[in-house]
């Protein structure tokens, strides 16, 4: 990770925590800005273009800003972040300041893929383990994979827990492969 992607994330992560601002209302606005910089050619171009003064930049910014009603402080850090001409890097710099807040409030974010619907009780208890296991409070996205057959795969940062039965089968199959460097057993009735 370069440096300067640190130093904004924590940027923002302070402002976030220094003003104690709505974490979740922060993110979902640095998700949209996201999308928008990654879809646009235009809007990044346009923002990265040195021949273009930094005003007008910022004058595109804040029609931008008024149509998704952004926060001022993320807008403020968006204009920071095109001033700067780093535009292109605003994704991996967004997915920094996500995980410097979510570190500080002691929040996870956690992705449970299971193979059909879990009721009320089996997310309550599939959380409770997470927290558990995490030690922090846990932000949980569901997504359905009937693929898996049974059982789920949670996904916590860049750890993943696969208790899915399609998992399963997958390690029994790895710990029943044969040994390629034992001995082959003899054909019977031969000696020698």
């Amino acid at each position: 990770m370069a440096s300067f992607i640190g130093v904004y994330g924590r940027a923002l992560a302070d402002v976030v925590i220094d003003r104690k601002l709505d974490a979740n209302g922060v993110i979902a606005e640095l998700d949209l800005v996201s999308s928008i910089v990654k879809e646009s050619a235009t809007l990044r171009t346009i923002w990265d273009n040195p021949s273009i003064p930094v005003e007008r930049k910022l004058k595109l910014l804040d029609g931008f800003a008024g149509r998704v009603s952004l926060s001022r402080e993320v807008r403020n850090f968006v204009a920071i972040i095109i001033s700067n001409r780093r535009i292109h890097d605003f994704r991996a710099i967004a997915q920094h300041a996500v995980q410097q807040i979510n570190e500080r409030l002691g929040l996870a974010d956690a992705q449970i893929v299971s193979a059909r619907e879990l009721n009320a009780e089996e997310k309550r208890k599939l959380e409770l383990r997470i927290t558990k296991v995490t030690g922090k409070t846990v932000r949980v996205n569901y997504l359905l994979d009937p693929k898996l057959m049974g059982g789920a795969i949670v996904k916590v940062g860049s750890t993943v827990y696969d208790g899915s039965v399609r998992g399963q089968l997958q390690r029994m199959k790895e710990q029943w492969r044969p040994n390629s460097s034992a001995p082959k057993p003899k054909s019977p009735g031969r000696t020698g």
